[in-house]
Formats: structure tokens, sequence, C-alpha cells
């Protein structure tokens, strides 16, 4: 279950940026305010259900954060045709692999 928490803190927190990115659009309306609170808010209440039903605070850090910038790269870039670079690529792949590095140091 904490990994079904998890999956929707990462939701919900790239939700939440992409909410962001759409409100500070020359003419949006407020609305998407709402959207970015909804968002965070909903992001950390899973976080912390992730973490009080166990999971360690560096490794679910590690894989919301790591997740959230993969997702949230590539949903602008299908989006809002922002760039995504090889050298952005890179990034994220180092990124997941510095991820991976941690939640296998965790098991030890």
């Amino acid at each position: 279950m904490i990994w079904i928490y998890l999956a929707g803190a990462i939701l919900s927190e790239v939700s939440g940026t992409l909410a962001l990115r759409m409100a500070a659009q020359p003419g949006a309306t407020r609305w998407w305010f709402a959207g970015v609170a909804a968002g965070y808010l909903t992001a950390f209440g899973c976080l912390g259900l992730a973490l009080a039903g166990g999971m360690p605070v560096g490794v679910a850090y590690g894989i919301w954060a790591a997740c959230g910038v993969a997702l949230t790269a590539l949903a602008s870039r299908l989006l809002f045709r922002e760039p995504f670079t090889g050298v952005m690529g890179l990034g994220v792949a180092l990124i997941i692999g510095g991820v991976l590095c941690i939640e296998l140091g965790a098991v030890h």
C-alpha cells in the first residue's frame, strides 16, 4: 500500500506543477491555482501516508523527486513543447541511477 501512496504523491506533485505552468500563462484563469494547491496538498498527504506506512524517508523522497523530475520534463515536452534535449535526458538518467543506488543501499 505504501507504494500506491508514493505513486499518488508523485502523480499529484506532477499535476500540481503542470497546473502551476498553466497558471503562469498570460491570460490564465485563477482556477489553475486551485489545481496547484490541490496537487501539492494531495502530494504531501500521500507522501506522509507512505512515510507513516514505514517507507524510509530517503528512499521515498529520492523516488518522489526523481520520478517527479522525469515525468514533469516529459509532460512539459508533450504539453507545452518545451525542450527535452539529449543532455537533459542524460540528467534524468543520472537522477534515476542515483535513486536506484539509494534504494539498493537502503536494503543493507
